[in-house]
């Protein structure tokens, strides 16, 4: 399963077209970044196909922009230089907006915003999502992420195990190899739904600390690329506006996912 998953995301870049209308082939052309390995914002399913709201998402922007989108899928320790070096245009990818990462790319206005939390096993004795009560235990999270420097900084008594995409954690945290691990409280909860996820509880969200979390999900693009970026700012305003965003929400989440 491993093996083949990974064969698909090498061989899914640029084979993802969308053809927003039949009018758009004269359009712009847009090459969309994403992960393709972090359900339910987007993942790359066994046949080859992209889903997951991020996706979604892109597509409703694609159409509101009348541009013709590809997607293609990147390790997420790479996906910023990928962009730089114009690999794709845009990442969609549910990267939250840093001062750090604004240092390298520009970014769009949010078009979600979810809070960091950890997750145990369930038979854990850990009570608390706490720094004292991750004393001396192996934490994990993804590496080069803002929940990973969430770990660094507020749960540095714990011993940090880093990993190249989520579904790695979750295998450690089965097999019951770390003590708990942090992300996205969405991401973990709808794991939990899951038979995978059914070793594992909630344990509780983690306050939000505005300079490592930022400020909600947004879509990179390359520095000094305005005109794209307000295209995208000005279809995110749409898509909620005209109650298309909406039904996507609605499609995965039973909240406003788009946050305060």
């Amino acid at each position: 399963m491993r093996i083949s998953r990974r064969f698909a995301m090498a061989a899914s870049a640029a084979v993802f077209a969308l053809m927003a209308g039949s009018a758009m082939a004269d359009g712009e052309k847009i090459v969309i970044g994403t992960e393709g390995a972090y359900p339910p914002f987007n993942n790359l399913e066994s046949d080859g196909t992209l889903t997951g709201f991020d996706i979604d998402i892109a597509k409703a922007l694609c159409v509101e922009m009348k541009a013709e989108c590809t997607f293609v899928t990147q390790d997420w320790d790479g996906i910023i230089p990928a962009l730089i070096s114009k690999k794709f245009d845009a990442i969609i990818a549910s990267m939250s907006i840093t001062a750090e990462r604004k240092e390298q790319v520009d970014f769009t206005n949010k078009y979600y915003n979810t809070p960091p939390a950890i997750v145990v096993p369930k038979d854990s004795t850990i009570t608390e999502a706490t720094e004292a009560a991750f004393d001396g235990k192996t934490l994990g999270a993804q590496s080069a992420t803002t929940h990973s420097n969430y770990a660094e900084a507020h749960l540095k008594k714990s011993e940090l195990k880093l990993y190249p995409t989520s579904e790695e954690y979750k295998l450690d945290i089965v097999n019951g190899r770390i003590d708990g691990v942090v992300d996205d409280v969405v991401v973990l909860s709808e794991w939990l739904k899951t038979a995978d996820g059914a070793c594992c509880k909630l344990l509780g969200v983690l306050p939000i600390d505005p300079v490592i979390n930022g400020d909600g999900a947004g879509i990179a693009v390359r520095k000094g690329d305005d005109a794209l970026r307000e295209k995208f700012n000005a279809a995110i305003k749409a898509i909620r506006d005209n109650g298309k965003y909406k039904e996507i929400n609605d499609k995965y989440f039973s909240f406003d996912v788009y946050g305060g």
